[in-house]
């Protein structure tokens, strides 16, 4: 009995072996960080490229200083990804520990059960232990069910080993992981370290260049005055084409009315041609649907389960297609110009220790100059501006708007549909002599918004 009860202490053991299971699976964090940093170290790597291009040209411009605040901006954003994969690794480096420390201590109790059961077999190892707890049975049937409990006993015992050595295992495959955690650990580290120092440079070159710009800042603050009277004159043309355009849909859509009211008025004369009953005529006609006399605005259900509200641009079917495609793009649409980098952000940008300051109602994207332009997204051109300087062109995307502005010149015509790829044009040369075109994007709202929300990253 005392070989029973021996083995019935034992028996709980036996999954612990599977219990370990699963604590080892990593999550996809560090992975998406790491693809995080790659992207942002590839956006400072085009700064460069950039801010030697114009270096080249041994003028000294605003651009110079924005390209400068930016790439500052962006390491911050890589310095600051680079510490979340530090904290992940240590949260790594810690559950490792923790798993390591709880694998010793349940290899150290199996080991000890084990030599127990060793110790405890070999004490009773005579044949005659075994005859007589076979013998001792009240039946033929208990007999069986002894001899069976004795085989499972000892492929227990064959089950335990592989259990301590697979238990061993896992130990040992968690601290080769802490390991290279660490090893990886050290790495970043060093990465952080050196991005440290960069970035410190960064600040110097930028505060350098900022007290050289202090000697011209009055020739800085004409040029700026020049770009915000053309802000003024871009944005002026830009309601002007969207008043006509509003006013455009609010007539098609009054047309629309009329000839659906017109129709429902013919419907009670055909019907009292057709029947001796005038009375049901005049129920009928009392009974025409509304909805066909109201436009189609307010809340609708959208793709992805949204709501949305409709303006007058998407009282057709076509408005109504383009606008939810525009929204669906969100994130995901191709950049105007192929290459360049992002020079002048969206919003009041300004130069910290002087009084240069510009506000942006989109994003100026430096470029060659005459590289192509091209559209974002799928429309109809509703508007070619000639802007003195400059050339701009107005894309309707049923209630979204596109603009490409600072164009040499224009590919499109007015009322022209487009497709994503089209080209628009070619970039001019801004004021300060350097490649670059502005591309702003307008909501439903018709407020500016900061188009990289809606441009795929590179």
């Amino acid at each position: 009995m005392r070989l029973i009860l021996f083995c019935f202490l034992l028996f709980p053991i036996l999954p612990v072996w599977a219990q370990t299971q699963g604590s080892t699976q990593q999550p996809p964090t560090r992975e998406a960080l790491q693809q995080q940093q790659k992207q942002l170290q590839e956006e400072i790597d085009n700064l460069n490229a950039t801010l030697n291009a114009i270096r080249k040209n041994k003028k000294q411009s605003l651009t110079e200083v924005a390209i400068i605040q930016r790439k500052l901006a962006v390491r911050e954003r890589l310095i600051h990804k680079i510490n979340q994969e530090i904290q992940r690794l240590n949260d790594d480096i810690y559950n490792k520990q923790l798993e390591i420390n709880r694998l010793k201590r349940q290899l150290d109790t199996l080991k000890q059960n084990y030599a127990k059961s060793i110790v405890f077999a070999y004490k009773n190892r005579s044949s005659y232990e075994y005859l007589n707890f076979l013998f001792s049975a009240s039946d033929f049937n208990d007999a069986l069910k002894r001899m069976a409990f004795l085989r499972s006993y000892r492929q227990y015992r064959e089950a335990e080993a592989q259990t301590i050595l697979k238990t061993s295992e896992l130990r040992q495959q968690a601290i080769v992981d802490m390991n290279n955690a660490k090893e990886q650990q050290t790495k970043v580290l060093e990465t952080q370290s050196n991005q440290l120092k960069v970035l410190e440079q960064d600040k110097k070159e930028k505060d350098q260049i900022v007290n050289q710009l202090k000697n011209k800042e009055k020739d800085y603050l004409a040029q700026l005055r020049k770009t915000e009277r053309q802000r003024q004159i871009l944005n002026e043309a830009i309601k002007a084409a969207i008043r006509r355009e509003i006013a455009e849909a609010e007539r098609r859509e009054r047309e629309r009315l009329a000839k659906a009211k017109a129709e429902a008025a013919k419907k009670p004369s055909a019907t009292a041609n057709n029947t001796p009953t005038p009375k049901t005529n005049s129920t009928t006609a009392n009974n025409t649907p509304k909805a066909s006399d109201e436009p189609i605005t307010g809340v609708v259900s959208a793709d992805r389960n949204e709501s949305r509200t409709y303006s007058v641009f998407e009282s057709t079917p076509e408005g109504r297609e383009m606008s939810i495609n525009f929204e669906n793009n969100r994130g995901r649409l191709p950049w105007p110009v192929s290459g360049g980098a992002v020079v002048g952000q969206f919003g009041t940008n300004i130069v910290p220790g002087t009084k240069l300051k510009e506000t942006n109602d989109g994003i100026f994207i430096s470029t060659k100059i005459g590289a192509p332009v091209r559209c974002v997204a799928d429309g109809e051109v509703i508007s070619v501006m000639d802007l003195g300087d400059f050339q701009g062109v107005l894309v309707q995307h049923g209630k979204y708007f596109t603009v490409y502005n600072k164009l040499s010149d224009v590919s499109v015509n007015r009322g022209q549909q487009v497709k994503a790829g089209t080209l628009i044009g070619h970039a001019a040369a801004d004021f300060d002599g350097e490649g670059k075109i502005e591309f702003r994007v307008m909501n439903g709202s018709n407020k500016f918004v900061n188009p990289e929300q809606w441009l795929k990253s590179r």
